[in-house]
């Protein structure tokens, strides 16, 4: 006979347990039949005592409170957190979400590129002469337009147009977003590494004006925009989408450095690596090494030091992605530097300065590495032009500094 006494948890358990024994193995299948039979303590012998939600009582709180392995936090809960916390505001909160669904987009058009035939040029040329891929154009597309359903971004200034891009009345905000949808986009058609890159500054208040029906900035209002378009120090938030074996959404808005990794379950962005610090010393150069021979003397030297053996007998690896997202992402983690220099024929070197240096200089910085154009802190370079260019040399505070010395 089993008996069971309703007010006590060790009872009803071991009831619970034994139903279900029986209920697997049926008492035919068993050779001998037995009675159970549980000699239980008076219900005055288990006190029950009521403690409210919430409460700090020591007795009840574990010493130790331990995070469970499935409590995960994702970008939407982190930036309600930021929020809530007075970091940013209810408007910059939704640009950063539309920024993280128009790269989840893009993450899907990637992974299925080579089956929907989106591979391959697009047959035009973009502002800097450049081939475009056809997922440029469309990437482009996309960012525009989570950007503009937002209803809180007044500019748009993307790498891939020829001059920024007014938000329709209708549809207006404040806030000041640059980007490059597609990064590294010739990394495409052989599944590579790809990433976006984004940045986003406050209203000049200063500076406002009537937007026309096609949407487009004239002269004088470019002139104006690119007061707007403020040096990298006034960025209120930047970050890059890495596109590769995981889809990492890593961000920063003034208060370190977060990383997200899209879990493909759920389709969200989980906290995979929070408050990012940067080792102060690496042991990885990335420089394109094909263009040596157009290098400064200056700067040859540095490379050839890092290609000797230390005394250990180790020298450094050189790695080249042909990725700005990909080599930021690798030196967040692991350390090291990357450099895209001036030469021969690029006098200020090829990457831009407002949708690539100034907001990978601000996660590097943020995440307590160090940002250069060979003379001074690409933070503090004010853009004299929408798409103006700039040499850089990013990486761990350290490396950094013993390039100084080889180009002072």
């Amino acid at each position: 006979m089993i008996r069971t006494i309703s007010s006590s948890p060790l009872q009803a358990l071991l009831s619970t347990n034994l139903f279900f024994s029986s209920a697997r193995f049926p008492s035919a299948n068993f050779h001998t039949h037995r009675s159970y039979t549980f000699s239980v303590a008076p219900a005055a012998k288990f006190p029950i005592r009521a403690v409210s939600l919430g409460t700090t009582d020591p007795e009840i709180r574990p010493k130790n409170p331990r995070r469970a392995g499935f409590d995960v936090e994702n970008l939407t809960t982190w930036l309600l957190k930021q929020e809530q916390s007075g970091q940013i505001d209810a408007e910059l909160t939704i640009v950063l979400s539309s920024i993280s669904l128009a790269c989840k987009q893009i993450a899907s058009l990637l992974q299925r590129s080579s089956i929907i035939n989106l591979t391959g040029a697009h047959g035009t040329i973009n502002v800097q002469g450049e081939d475009q891929k056809k997922l440029d154009v469309i990437s482009n597309e996309l960012f525009c337009s989570c950007l503009r359903s937002t209803g809180r971004t007044g500019i748009i200034a993307s790498e891939e147009e020829d001059v920024p891009v007014a938000v329709e009345e209708t549809y207006s905000g404040n806030y000041v977003v640059v980007f490059d949808p597609i990064d590294g986009s010739a990394n495409i058609d052989t599944a590579l590494t790809t990433g976006s890159i984004f940045g986003i500054y406050a209203p000049d208040k200063q500076c406002l004006f009537d937007i026309d029906d096609d949407s487009t900035l004239n002269q004088e209002e470019q002139k104006c925009i690119m007061n707007v378009c403020q040096p990298g120090s006034n960025l209120l938030a930047a970050g890059y989408c890495l596109y590769s074996s995981s889809v990492v959404f890593t961000i920063s808005i003034g208060k370190g450095v977060f990383s997200f990794t899209l879990d493909p379950t759920y389709g969200e962005f989980v906290l995979t690596h929070p408050n990012i610090k940067m080792p102060s010393l690496g042991k990885i150069y990335s420089f394109n090494e094909g263009n040596y021979d157009l290098w400064d003397d200056k700067l040859k030297k540095y490379i050839d030091h890092l290609r000797q053996p230390t005394s250990s007998g180790k020298s450094y690896s050189g790695r080249y992605i042909g990725c700005l997202v990909g080599e930021i992402h690798r030196m967040l983690l692991v350390g090291g530097i990357y450099g895209n220099p001036a030469n021969v024929h690029n006098k200020n070197g090829n990457l831009r300065l407002l949708y690539e240096c100034a907001p990978m200089s601000y996660l590097i910085e943020q995440a307590g590495g160090m940002a250069i154009d060979g003379q001074g802190r690409i933070l503090d370079i004010i853009p004299m032009e929408i798409h103006q260019r700039s040499p850089i040399f990013i990486g761990s505070s350290e490396e950094v500094e013993k390039l100084q010395k080889f180009l002072a």
